[in-house]
């Protein structure tokens, strides 16, 4: 079964040929034929927040705006927020829904026990970027298609990263609650602002996102590196200026600001332990807008702690939303938000629009852009083996 290449911004379907899937697991087909397909959305609630902006899609309230679309063609369209546990609301609808709609900033954990349950899934869809939250083996097994709206938030996110280096290194934070507070202590902000121009800083993966940042960090003058699996062309190369690192820990010294732009993956899962923190120089700045999972949570802590790491600041978490009690929130030199860096009102539009995409190829029993899919045929993209 070929897939096309469609050069659009949109998530792909699956097609219905009765072929069995070159892997010897069982593919479950995708029909396109006529009748009325139920479609669940998880995405995180607004409340007085969802009637403020008409483009703020994102939102449980206005559910990727395609609630009106998809009930006139006679689909079924749940809506909900309510994702964890044995009684929530997600929980009822498992057995019978043929689509399931997630996203990175509010994720429903797809977990293997739900794909079971899952009798009719046919189709993951993420309304963004990073399909993690799904046990990406256990839908391959099973034969679903997961697949996420690739490139739709990666200026969002990019642009963020290079917002949270200049607050870390321009010590923005505590001058801001300062102000907040009455106060008024140069000092105390002065002792550790540097300028971001003549710094080393290194970005673990140079997928989209790392490359754009790398893009936007040239004009600072900056010393530029990179680590990935993949090593740019030179052409790319020359245009960010950064140069490649085949061995991580051989760059990880020479970095005074450290992004991390890799994918959660068995390899990468925990991978910034207090072994590979050692390694880092001391007083570096960490900025993680990947997942929080890539980072050991307590040696992070620790290392903040310590100033071994003298600034740490990201929007993901381990597990997502994070409790009230996790120790990101309370330890020292942190610049931390919630998940919020893709889901800016440019990043909605693109993949809520990317959804719908896809959801009108799935209906016709297309393929999708290869580039969206993460599990098709059995198998996973390259970068989650």
């Amino acid at each position: 079964m070929a897939m096309k290449r469609v050069a659009t911004s949109a998530i792909r379907a699956f097609t219905s040929s009765g072929i069995p899937s070159p892997s010897s697991v069982l593919t479950r087909e995708l029909h396109a034929s006529p009748g009325s397909k139920k479609i669940v959305g998880v995405f995180y609630k607004a409340n007085e927040f969802a009637s403020m902006n008409p483009n703020f899609v994102g939102c449980a309230e206005n559910a990727l705006g395609i609630r009106d679309w998809l009930e006139s063609q006679g689909h079924q369209y749940i809506v909900t927020d309510d994702k964890d546990g044995p009684d929530c609301e997600l929980e009822k609808h498992i057995p019978d829904l043929h689509v399931l709609i997630t996203t990175p900033f509010h994720p429903a954990y797809v977990t293997a026990e739900r794909i079971k349950k899952a009798k009719n899934l046919q189709l993951l869809l993420t309304a963004g970027i990073g399909s993690d939250h799904v046990d990406l083996k256990a839908a391959a097994d099973a034969g679903l298609t997961v697949a996420e709206v690739t490139g739709s938030n990666v200026v969002s996110v990019a642009e963020d990263e290079l917002m949270r280096i200049l607050i870390l290194i321009r010590n923005f934070l505590p001058g801001h609650h300062q102000v907040i507070s009455g106060d008024w202590n140069v000092a105390a902000i002065a002792y550790r602002a540097y300028d971001l121009e003549g710094k080393t800083v290194g970005t673990v993966g140079a997928g989209r996102i790392g490359r754009l940042l790398l893009q936007r960090l040239k004009p600072f003058n900056c010393n530029l590196l990179y680590h990935d699996r993949i090593k740019m062309d030179p052409e790319l190369e020359s245009q960010t200026g950064a140069k490649f690192e085949e061995d991580l820990d051989a760059m990880l010294p020479k970095c005074d600001i450290i992004v991390i732009n890799a994918p959660l993956t068995e390899k990468t899962k925990g991978m910034f332990n207090k072994e590979k923190i050692a390694k880092l120089k001391k007083g570096v700045l960490v900025v993680n807008n990947a997942r929080g999972a890539i980072m050991d949570t307590q040696a992070v802590v620790d290392a903040c702690s310590s100033g071994h790491i003298a600034g740490y600041s990201g929007d993901v978490w381990n597990p997502q939303p994070a409790p009230k009690d996790h120790p990101w929130r309370y330890m020292p030199n942190q610049a931390m938000t919630p998940h919020i860096s893709g889901t800016t009102i440019d990043g909605q539009l693109r993949y809520a629009a990317g959804v719908k995409d896809m959801l009108e190829r799935y209906f016709k029993g297309e393929d999708f852009p290869q580039q969206h899919y993460i599990v098709k045929d059995g198998e996973l993209a390259s970068q989650y083996r």
